[in-house]
């Protein structure tokens, strides 16, 4: 029987279920019920005041002549009724009496007794921390307790049939064994003992997959244990059963299937060779290393997708990219990975390890793979000789070969394709290059690296023109060429030069020298190139030099002769006076010429110029010339008659003798006065005609010169007579 701990947890029901408590009307006599077994019931009352005795009758219901009387003295408030029949419900009667008989207070209640106690047939341990228990049924029991007792230890469990098991114990321990039958009256007596010994604890495994093909098991010492069986089995049932005594706390099996679920199982057995509790685990092998790697490597993204046969039991995928130091790994459920940022130029050794709860596989055997090369540098571009570029770089590894793009800025692209490290391209002035270098092997095109850009020096105006303007001046025009911002026309002699820079597409250059070769050439420059300095030139001659006039002398009259100093070969020269009177020039290809006809009175500017095929000088510096008071002045017409027309002047000192002479489109007329006259008449001239006079002085080495001034008349008619003589102005002539 265990403590009161567990009695007072067991009875408290029933007693709060069974009790029945009944009060005498006047007196407040009442009797309680606090214990009952299969043939007792234990009573408790109040004392009564004046009660010499107590008498307690049980009589059994529905069982015939079966009673029990049972008396008490004052000094005692319990009671207790024996001899009972189990599982019978008696009518209890409490009776206070007094010294003389009289019954001062009396109370009832009904109260079952508890069932028989049973008898244990089998009492024996399958498990660790349980005792089963088997028994034959009490008539009357509604439930059972059974009792485990290891010294001050006790243990118990309600249950409501054969057979009850008492959980909760000590592995490999022996317990004394009880079981009492209860109802709602209560519990009976515990049955006489039985002992049993609970069986070996079970071992606790520690089970890993050390390979694909082994599970090693190992599990602690278990108390009282003499030895320790193992077994192992695939989980789904295929295969044979492997099996292990042992006497170690270790065992690894072998030879197992890769990635496959086994359920271990284990036991100790005693010194008696009882098995103990069994620990059942299971346990995954590792996957075997996954087969057929293949990788595939995009160039573009510079990603591997690696990609395998999937292994049996594997839950999940490593992939490791291992380049020297640097390590790239993707993870994976399914049988391909993407494994990214791989850098350019590299061998990465890619190796698969398949994962799964025991563990993971060798790594596969490594498949090298080799990225695309990097972009090539140190890339330089010259142009060696005008219209051919050369383009180099610096190699890269893993590069195989190398390929060349110039695409010029008007759309035009070519390539090349080299082992080498530099290629040739031909190339035009003015065009801006642009210029990118890929490496390539078996894996692809290196990355896009640096784009350069060359821009060729502009071309040359090839066709430019060169004109003399003035004896100093050249003006040098020529269509644009492409790739120019700037020219610059240079007209060289020796060691001096003059220059013009414009950006548009002519020049003018000043201040040569005269009678001067000089090398003319127009260069192009581009802000990104600079000049083109191969461009060609031409020769121009500037004009004569000026003539120096030396001296100036007087022939005759209307003669002069002037003579300069002569300093261009090949030139001719022409002398021109220049006055109110007109022009006057004369031309030679010495160094004097002599003018003639001029009027006399006049004055005069005489410069000279000097002209060849390669064109005019400018005028020499201009001399003062008068000439000498000899034509006439005033001169008018008058008309005399009808017909005839007066020629009127004033004479000159120096000339005594003159001619008039009047031309019109009606004919021409002359008149000579006599000697020292200032008239002479013209008689029969036609009306209604405009005429020039003039009267030049007669002479004896010119007798008749033409330089005078000569004056317009209309002569108009009246009727078929002269009418008015109107003058109309002076007529200028130049005289060569």
């Amino acid at each position: 029987m265990c403590g009161s701990k567990s009695q007072s947890l067991v009875f408290l029901g029933l007693v709060f279920n069974s009790l029945e408590m009944v009060f005498s009307s006047s007196t407040g006599f009442s009797m309680s019920i606090y214990d009952v077994t299969s043939r007792s019931i234990y009573l408790r009352w109040p004392k009564v005041s004046g009660a010499f005795s107590y008498r307690i009758t049980a009589t059994a219901v529905n069982t015939v002549g079966h009673s029990l009387l049972a008396h008490f003295s004052d000094v005692t408030s319990t009671g207790m009724l024996t001899s009972l029949i189990p599982n019978t419900v008696y009518a209890i009667q409490a009776e206070a009496i007094d010294k003389n008989g009289i019954i001062l207070a009396e109370t009832q209640i009904m109260q079952s007794t508890a069932p028989d106690i049973p008898v244990i047939d089998h009492a024996y341990s399958k498990l660790s921390n349980s005792i089963t228990v088997e028994w034959r049924a009490v008539p009357g029991a509604t439930s059972y307790l059974l009792s485990a007792q290891d010294g001050d230890t006790c243990t118990e469990t309600i249950v409501t049939n054969s057979p009850g098991t008492v959980m909760g114990l000590k592995p490999a321990t022996s317990y004394r064994i009880t079981i009492r039958s209860i109802n709602a009256g209560g519990k009976s007596q515990p049955s006489p003992s039985r002992k049993a010994k609970t069986v070996l604890a079970a071992p606790v495994l520690s089970v890993s997959s050390p390979s694909c093909d082994s599970i090693a098991v190992s599990w602690k010492a278990v108390y009282m244990a003499a030895g320790f069986s193992v077994s192992l089995m695939r989980s789904d049932g295929l295969g044979r059963m492997l099996k292990q005594n042992t006497t170690n706390t270790f065992f690894v099996f072998t030879n197992l299937d890769p990635g496959t679920l086994y359920t271990i199982k284990a036991y100790a057995w005693n010194a008696n060779g009882l098995p103990g509790d069994d620990f059942t685990y299971n346990q995954r092998t590792s996957p075997q290393a996954p087969v057929d790697v293949q990788v595939v490597f995009n160039s573009g993204a510079l990603r591997a997708v690696v990609s395998w046969m999937p292994a049996e039991g594997a839950l999940t995928y490593s992939v490791t990219a291992s380049s020297g130091l640097l390590k790239l790994k993707c993870n994976t459920s399914s049988a391909s990975c993407v494994v990214p940022s791989l850098q350019c130029g590299s061998e990465y050794s890619v190796s698969v390890t398949a994962h799964n709860d025991a563990g993971s596989s060798k790594p596969t055997d490594a498949v090298s793979l080799k990225t695309i090369p990097c972009a090539p540098g140190n890339i330089s571009i010259e142009e060696d000789e005008p219209g051919n570029l050369l383009v180099s770089w610096s190699s890269v590894s893993f590069g195989h070969y190398y390929v060349v793009f110039v695409k010029s800025d008007d759309g035009l692209e070519v390539h090349c394709n080299t082992s080498h490290t530099q290629c040739h391209f031909q190339s035009d002035c003015g065009f801006t290059y642009f210029i990118s270098v890929f490496a390539y092997n078996k894996a692809g095109q290196s990355p896009l690296g640096d784009v350069f850009s060359y821009t060729t020096a502009p071309c040359c105006p090839s066709d430019f023109h060169a004109v003399l303007v003035a004896s100093d001046t050249v003006e040098v025009t020529w269509a644009p060429v492409r790739g120019a911002e700037l020219y610059e026309t240079k007209a060289a002699e020796g060691s001096s030069a003059v220059l013009c820079n414009d950006t548009a597409t002519a020049c003018t250059l000043s201040a040569l020298r005269c009678n001067t070769l000089y090398n003319i050439t127009v260069y192009s420059f581009s802000e990104a190139r600079g000049s083109n300095t191969s461009c060609t030139s031409k020769y121009v001659a500037t004009a004569p030099c000026s003539p120096e006039i030396k001296n100036i002398s007087k022939e005759a009259l209307s003669v002069i002769t002037v003579h300069w100093q002569s300093n261009n070969e090949e030139a001719t020269y022409t002398v021109t006076a220049r006055g109110e009177a007109g022009l006057w020039h004369c031309t030679s290809s010495g160094n004097s010429c002599t003018l003639i006809n001029l009027p006399c009175g006049s004055a005069f500017s005489v410069s000279a110029i000097a002209r060849s095929q390669v064109g005019q000088s400018l005028p020499s510096y201009s001399v003062p010339l008068e000439t000498g008071a000899c034509c006439p002045s005033g001169v008018k017409l008058y008309r005399i008659s009808s017909n005839g027309i007066r020629v009127y002047w004033r004479a000159s000192a120096e000339t005594k003798s003159y001619n008039a002479d009047l031309r019109g489109s009606k004919g021409n007329f002359t008149c000579t006065p006599s000697s020292g006259r200032n008239y002479c008449d013209i008689t029969e001239i036609p009306c209604g005609d405009v005429y020039t006079a003039v009267v030049s002085p007669v002479t004896d080495k010119e007798p008749k010169l033409t330089f005078c001034p000569k004056k317009i008349y209309s002569v108009t008619c009246s009727g078929s007579s002269v009418g008015m003589v109107i003058y109309r102005g002076k007529n200028n002539a130049e005289h060569v």
